[in-house]
């Protein structure tokens, strides 16, 4: 792993705690809800408020739908036991059917964006009954390689690990205590059986985050990254993924206001 990509766990998390609390203070709330996959994105957000907040003020939904693994569910729920957050179980799998049933034959991606959006309706609105912020889950691999559902797991008033790459992310669950089997679990959105992140992407997380840091934040060329020792094909193809999905990260574009347009002051 590239020495840039270390840090200190323990700085970080003050860092990230500091700032949760001023954000949640600044905009009035002081509760916090999300969604536990039984993933390590979500764990580590959900061990970070309730540093930030305090367990009682922390609410977790576990979100299964008919094909989610059990072993994932069981993950959320000792997860949740550990932190001693607020959950609750809302089962999702009429939500997607509903809609899944005016196209049977729907292919599996139109399927997990049905189950991701239909997971944030439900978080948006158990965060008005509670009168708290939905958490965000992304970490930055995610966000620039665009691996998100828009308005899906995309939708968030806070993303407290956004700026961290995943290795940062399984470093930083390491140091807080965290379930191993879900620090080191293989990782999947838990869309349909057998799918994982890695699997999907055609290359691992870590040859992701170092190519993506020397990219974006090293501002190094493709070439110059691969000489570093990645198969060119590779930091193509995350080069690629990146460029195909800047979309997904940027405001929908707007026109002008008339007067703008007009020159009228």
């Amino acid at each position: 792993m590239l020495d840039a990509l270390r840090f200190d766990p323990a700085q970080e998390t003050d860092r990230i705690v500091a700032w949760l609390s001023q954000q949640m203070h600044d905009a009035g709330f002081g509760h916090a809800v999300l969604g536990v996959s039984g993933g390590l994105d979500s764990a580590l957000v959900a061990a970070l408020c309730a540093r930030a907040l305090g367990p009682d003020n922390v609410h977790g939904m576990i979100l299964p739908h008919e094909t989610s693994s059990p072993q994932s569910m069981a993950h959320g729920q000792k997860l949740i036991e550990q932190l001693g957050i607020a959950s609750s179980l809302f089962d999702i799998t009429p939500m997607v059917e509903a809609l899944v049933a005016r196209d049977p034959e729907m292919n599996s991606v139109r399927r997990g964006n049905i189950m991701s959006r239909c997971r944030m309706v439900t978080l948006y609105d158990q965060s008005a009954a509670w009168d708290a912020l939905v958490m965000g889950t992304g970490n930055r691999t995610e966000m620039l390689l665009g691996y998100f559902t828009l308005y899906g797991d995309s939708a968030a008033a806070l993303r407290p690990i956004a700026h961290l790459y995943k290795y940062q992310v399984r470093t930083l669950a390491t140091y807080l205590g965290l379930p191993e089997e879900i620090v080191h679990k293989a990782p999947s959105a838990d869309l349909w059986a057998g799918q994982t992140d890695e699997g999907d992407l055609g290359f691992s997380y870590d040859e992701a985050d170092q190519i993506l840091y020397l990219l974006t934040e090293a501002g190094l060329s493709e070439r110059k990254a691969a000489e570093l020792g990645f198969a060119p094909e590779t930091v193509q193809a995350v080069r690629r993924r990146m460029e195909r999905n800047a979309f997904k990260r940027s405001e929908p574009p707007l026109l002008p206001t008339i007067a703008q347009a007009t020159g009228h002051p």
